[in-house]
């Protein structure tokens, strides 16, 4: 008898109760805005800052209404201008590139190596020949480059570095927190990451002029004496009057159901290790596939997995993603011709005039990913392996395939 798994790829866990009970005393009172207090009163969204600041090890902390408002706030606190070239990943999701482009800069991208973390030489050479100052740094899908080694480079270089924390909040490179490495490190809150608020971000950094920036851009009225993890007054009265207001606040709202959550990343990243093990254990060994390996000094959060196909052509990858997906198994494909519900890459950025980059090609080619939500137990996820193994061995050694049309993920 064919298995076939019948679980949710996009269901996450129910946001705990005492996330719920401080949202619904927000909505009883009604004071949703970060400035509306009463006497007496510290907003949820200026204690939420404060506790994440914290637990990061950041001096300050802003809360934003996205991950792609903390970027491009980023870059904006940066002071990076139109057309200005900025370096980033060509293996990221939309909202890096798109970031980037909401200031009328220019992303350049960087290749990616088969390991799935930045090219450093590539990105030495591009950085040498365009002489960008900003690398916004893609930790894509959790892999976390050698950071010491980027670091050195980019001091080198005299780049600044945004991390996107996007999908490594609560991971460490050497027991340094992902984002800790880099002038500004940017998060996000969205359903389908580490903290669950449907929308939000976070953007921390030790440099009080660059927090002051980012506070004032967010939209503070003036009110930035409100805020508790953000530089002294006379910081902000420097600059009050020469940054402008691009509102992109978080509101009380989302802070209270993010406070609890912050408590709970390290059990979570616990258990995601657990299931990500258990995919690799299911995986290892079979035939043509490529598993990604992790650097014993990444504390990693194995919130998806990635594999590669190296070699395969097209054709046989979409008969694969469609053979799995008929058995109720979920695969993103970075490969595909266009763009794939959440799924896209570099080359269909058009707005970003992107130069192909075949050693990159070449790994996307065959790159596979897949989420493992914490509503997945680890015989959901051994159900899941066996299936992509059978489904692996069987169209690998099919000799004529159908044509496919890979339908478009959630």
């Amino acid at each position: 008898m064919t298995e076939r798994f019948t679980g949710s790829f996009t269901q996450q866990e129910p946001i705990p109760e005492a996330g719920i009970e401080a949202a619904v005393a927000v909505l009883r009172h009604g004071r949703l805005h970060r400035y509306n207090t009463v006497a007496g009163e510290v907003a949820e969204t200026a204690l939420l800052e404060e506790e994440f600041a914290a637990y990061v090890g950041a001096k300050y902390c802003l809360a934003l209404a996205s991950g792609g408002a903390a970027m491009a706030c980023a870059l904006r606190a940066l002071q990076v201008k139109p057309g200005e070239l900025v370096l980033s990943n060509a293996f990221t999701l939309a909202p890096v590139p798109g970031a980037i482009a909401s200031l009328g800069a220019k992303p350049l991208f960087v290749d990616v190596t088969e390991d799935l973390t930045i090219d450093l030489d590539d990105l030495e050479r591009k950085a040498a020949r365009s002489f960008a100052r900003v690398l916004l740094l893609s930790h894509m899908r959790g892999h976390v480059c050698d950071m010491e080694r980027l670091m050195a480079l980019c001091d080198e270089l005299e780049l600044r570095v945004i991390e996107d924390c996007a999908h490594t909040m609560g991971a460490k490179w050497r027991g340094v927190p992902s984002g800790r490495h880099g002038a500004i490190g940017c998060y996000s809150t969205q359903t389908y990451k580490h903290m669950n608020s449907g929308e939000g971000g976070f953007l921390v950094t030790d440099d009080a002029e660059l927090a002051a920036r980012a506070v004032l851009l967010s939209g503070s009225y003036m009110l930035y004496a409100r805020h508790r993890a953000a530089p002294s007054p006379e910081v902000f009265d420097r600059l009050k009057l020469d940054v402008p207001n691009v509102s992109s606040r978080m509101d009380n709202l989302r802070a209270a159901i993010l406070r609890p959550q912050i408590a709970m990343l390290d059990d979570r990243r616990a258990r995601w290790r657990v299931l990500y093990h258990a995919m690799e254990a299911g995986l290892a060994g079979v035939p043509g596939v490529r598993l990604i390996p992790r650097p014993q000094h990444e504390d990693y959060v194995g919130s998806s997995f990635q594999f590669l196909l190296p070699g395969w052509e097209a054709e046989r990858v979409a008969a694969f993603v469609a053979a799995v997906a008929a058995r109720g198994v979920e695969l993103k494909w970075f490969g595909a011709a266009d763009p794939q519900g959440f799924t896209s890459r570099y080359a269909h950025w058009r707005y970003a005039e992107p130069v192909a980059l075949p050693a990159t090609d070449r790994v996307l080619a065959g790159l596979i990913d897949m989420r493992l939500p914490l509503t997945f137990t680890p015989e959901d996820v051994a159900l899941i392996a066996r299936i992509i193994a059978e489904e692996l061995v069987r169209v690998a050694g099919a000799e004529r395939l159908a044509p496919v049309a890979v339908a478009a993920a959630d």
